[in-house]
């Protein structure tokens, strides 16, 4: 809120904060307790060192939990990070056109020193956007191709194939 709308942006309150907080705990205790009392069932994963969802299970039980498990903490959260990094870099670019603009009446090539000069802010943000849902992508969706290979029955998904997801 305040990277994008500046000292215009409300700043969050600490209750706001709190609420914030104890709504994503609330959301991994309720993904995590729920197969524990009977939507779907923790299972011994392919090296039998972990567990996870058992998703070879043939009936609509875990299938359902998996499906809604996809929805509401691997493709909202992604789609939130892609939401919020576009939006910052919206604004830093905006930012950056005014900061040029300026530069321009002033009659100077620029109002940044000579080394921050190399890269612009805009290219940074873009890189660290980038780098986090790529970090988001690698550390995630090999475990949910496996989940989803189990669930429509793919034939070949051995207890080694199973591992290569954790």
């Amino acid at each position: 809120n305040v990277i994008v709308k500046g000292i215009n942006g409300r700043p969050m309150t600490i209750k706001l904060a709190i609420v914030k907080i104890l709504f994503i705990w609330s959301m991994a205790t309720f993904w995590t307790i729920t197969p524990m009392i009977g939507w779907s069932r923790y299972v011994p994963e392919g090296n039998m060192t972990s567990c996870g969802i058992d998703y070879l299970e043939r009936n609509w039980n875990p299938r359902t939990y998996l499906i809604f498990y996809s929805l509401f903490v691997y493709h909202t959260p992604l789609y939130l990070i892609c939401y919020s990094y576009w939006f910052i870099i919206a604004a830093v670019s905006a930012h950056e056109k005014a900061m040029r603009e300026q530069a321009k009446k002033m009659n100077v090539k620029s109002l940044r020193s000579s080394e921050d000069n190399e890269k612009s802010a805009e290219a940074k943000l873009a890189k660290v956007a980038l780098v986090t849902i790529s970090l988001w992508f690698t550390a995630w969706t090999p475990y949910l191709i496996i989940n989803f290979m189990g669930l429509f029955k793919y034939e070949n998904l051995t207890p080694l194939a199973t591992i290569w997801g954790a």
